[in-house]
């Protein structure tokens, strides 16, 4: 039953379904120009001709360690293929998974350092190994986030060579790499031990080191799972230019808490569930798990996000049969889907004065207290019970986003059920379709604008394309991409 005085419309399975036209595939923003910096606003990030840059990547971290460079250039061509723009590479791998020699040398023997683990005798062979698979990517157009030591492996060595040592280290770096433009620098992953300032002082001494050389790339963290956000620790504050959310539980909560702080800085999804991965709490990296946590990240103030697989993070023997998944095809959906439209004027709507019902707000509220009661121990418990609503498989929220002036609403709904929104949200009469995320084809709403007054109850069609209940509600005004 509709509300009262509202309207309903039923989108019918039989509609006619589009993509978008076939000129409008032509994605311009793939023209980046380096180096990539915040937004006048804090909002999302602009290039250096200062159009905004939607970030979606991919998170080869062992990339330097375990590909020659005919193999990375192999592996940038596909990710780019895909819409991928940015990388997250670290410089040296991690050690402690088996997945590179557990000295970090390259597949071919090339050690990091030439007194292992002394940060002050870096291998110029390793380091310009690094240096020739940045310079690939830059050509390639793609940005890397470098991890310059990544915390998971490497903090017992910044804690044996001590602050000094990191400084020296990070201003190596700076200048070392100076002249890459499309680095931006990424610091820690799963830097669990972030609330102890001794090992916080190292991670940030390179940090520092870096910024004391080089005052053009700009600079993130990543802390610690279940969730969490760079700016957790306010001393990462004045060290950062970006706002990495990192969470195992529903993406639209960490993103949004990053969104509404007072200090804010452009936030993206830096890590979640992964494809073909069974992470704590994550519940498997299923393909309706990876739309949840991009669209959920791109509705709630996210300016982008990292996708991940079990086989492009570790680039691990066999790596090539795993490049073009499902998981893979379903990221270009969604990059070209918000890249043709003003995604970095989108705002969330969490107050819900757009859709105003078929939201789900049990959902909505389970999933933002999980989220906050994961950063108290005492309250892990509590995240373990509300399991059921409070993990992204489970969980049901519908997002919505509408750009200030009226002229478009998007709505990611997770499962079947009518949306009723607020039609004078929009500035004009509008085109609504019904869009699905699993192959990029859209169904129409009705064969005309539908009026900008009242409320209208919308009913998306059956299930997808993949044999899932998720779909994107798209309303525009004419011109309002």
């Amino acid at each position: 039953m509709a509300l009262a005085g509202s309207l309903i419309w039923l989108a019918h399975s039989d509609r006619v379904q589009a993509q978008e036209p076939s000129s409008a595939l032509i994605d311009k923003s793939d023209q980046i120009a380096f180096p990539i910096r915040s937004s006048a606003n804090n909002r999302y990030l602009v290039d250096a001709d200062g159009k905004p840059f939607l970030m979606v990547g991919d998170s080869p971290q062992n990339l330097i360690v375990n590909l020659s460079l005919a193999d990375a250039a192999e592996f940038l061509a596909n990710r780019r293929n895909y819409g991928v723009n940015t990388l997250w590479v670290n410089l040296f791998c991690i050690t402690t998974k088996g997945t590179c020699p557990k000295d970090g040398t390259t597949y071919d023997g090339i050690a990091p350092f030439l007194t292992p683990g002394d940060l002050a005798t870096p291998n110029a062979a390793y380091i310009q190994r690094a240096d020739d698979m940045i310079k690939l990517a830059e050509q390639s157009g793609i940005a890397v986030l470098l991890d310059p030591i990544e915390t998971e492996s490497w903090l017992p060595v910044l804690r044996q060579n001590g602050i000094e040592k990191a400084f020296h280290y990070g201003q190596f770096l700076g200048n070392r790499f100076i002249n890459r433009t499309n680095i931006i620098w990424l610091h820690g992953n799963d830097f669990q031990s972030w609330r102890n300032p001794t090992d916080t002082a190292l991670v940030q001494a390179v940090a520092r080191g870096i910024r004391s050389v080089d005052a053009t790339h700009i600079h993130t963290t990543e802390l610690n799972y279940w969730t969490s956000g760079t700016l957790d620790d306010p001393s990462w504050s004045g060290l950062v230019d970006l706002d990495a959310a990192y969470s195992y539980l529903p993406a639209f909560a960490q993103v949004s808490a990053e969104y509404h702080r007072a200090d804010h800085k452009p936030v993206f999804l830096v890590e979640g569930a992964y494809e073909g991965e069974n992470n704590f709490l994550v519940d498997g990296g299923s393909l309706l798990n990876l739309r949840k946590q991009e669209y959920w990240t791109m509705l709630s103030g996210g300016s982008g996000q990292l996708y991940g697989s079990a086989w492009s993070w570790p680039l691990e023997k066999g790596w090539r049969s795993h490049l073009d998944t499902p998981g893979a095809q379903q990221l270009k959906v969604m990059k070209n889907f918000f890249a043709l439209r003003k995604w970095y004027e989108l705002r969330p709507d969490e107050d819900h004065k757009t859709v105003t019902g078929g939201y789900d707000a049990i959902a909505c509220h389970a999933g933002r207290t999980a989220v906050w009661a994961a950063h108290f121990a005492a309250l892990s418990r509590f995240v373990w019970a509300a399991r059921r609503i409070g993990y992204i498989a489970a969980n049901g929220c519908a997002t919505t986003a509408r750009t200030d002036d009226g002229s478009m609403v998007i709505a990611y709904m997770p499962t079947l059920r009518p949306l009723t929104v607020d039609m004078a949200r929009l500035a004009a009469p509008v085109i609504a379709r019904w869009f699905d995320p699993t192959d990029g084809s859209f169904t129409d709403v009705g064969s005309a604008p539908i009026a900008n007054t009242g409320s209208f109850t919308f009913r998306a069609p059956n299930q997808n394309q993949a044999g899932d209940e998720d779909w994107v509600l798209v309303l525009e005004t004419a011109g309002g991409r």
